[in-house]
């Protein structure tokens, strides 16, 4: 009987949470694309963001130092800093693929939004492009990535839209984004990583079978 690699190991993306997450990545795809549509080009913001930036903002003190410091863990470095751990973290438990869903999924998430912004056009802050939120799209890619390996499709449900909720509430109340801009982020990161998920599952299978020529018992 042939015994298929790669089974007794943790799935990046596991078989409980195939089917759900292929519909939700498939839907917020969609979601992505026609948000990119209507707001191509537009430099003030949809109606709808008017009333949820000016409460943001309205609570401006004490809170705008906490989002800076949860603005920070989607610069440069402070990514740098969350990936390298997450990475450390999952190779320490033996999660190799988790690790490497770690790097291609939120790399994945970064170009995505990255590529959208100049294709959609959308301005904030006097020509700074915005649609879709990076940090947004960072944020929920991490919290994805942390919680795809434990197989609970409701902890992945709950800690990915409230990681996304709390970057998309620093990154309006910093007027970096219209809230729009954050829920074209975390819609990004929907479609793409549990994509990317499926393609480490995929390339590992293989990568252990050509290693093991595969086991007969």
């Amino acid at each position: 009987m042939r015994v298929e690699p790669g089974v007794n190991q943790v799935r990046a993306l596991p078989a409980s949470s195939r089917a759900p997450l292929a519909v939700v990545s498939v839907l917020a795809a969609v979601t992505l694309v026609v948000l990119g549509f209507l707001f191509a080009g537009e430099s003030s913001g949809a109606p709808v963001d008017a009333g949820i930036r000016a409460f943001l903002r309205s609570l401006d003190q004490p809170w705008h130092s906490i989002a800076l410091v949860v603005d920070w863990t989607g610069e440069p470095v402070g990514y740098t800093v969350v990936l390298v751990t997450f990475v450390i973290v999952f190779l320490s438990k033996g999660n190799r693929r988790a690790a490497i869903l770690a790097v291609a999924g939120t790399a994945a998430a970064v170009a995505v939004t990255s590529g959208l912004k100049p294709l959609v056009g959308r301005t904030i802050n006097d020509g700074f492009l915005s649609f879709p939120s990076g940090h947004t799209a960072t944020a929920t890619a991490f919290a994805l990535v942390a919680t795809l390996a434990a197989g609970r499709l409701w902890l992945t449900a709950v800690v990915t839209v409230l990681a996304a909720a709390t970057m998309a509430w620093a990154q309006v109340l910093l007027n970096a984004h219209y809230p729009t801009d954050t829920f074209g982020g975390f819609c990004a990161a929907l479609a793409i990583v549990p994509a990317v998920a499926w393609a480490v599952d995929k390339a590992v299978d293989r990568f252990e079978a050509r290693r093991s020529g595969g086991t007969r018992a």
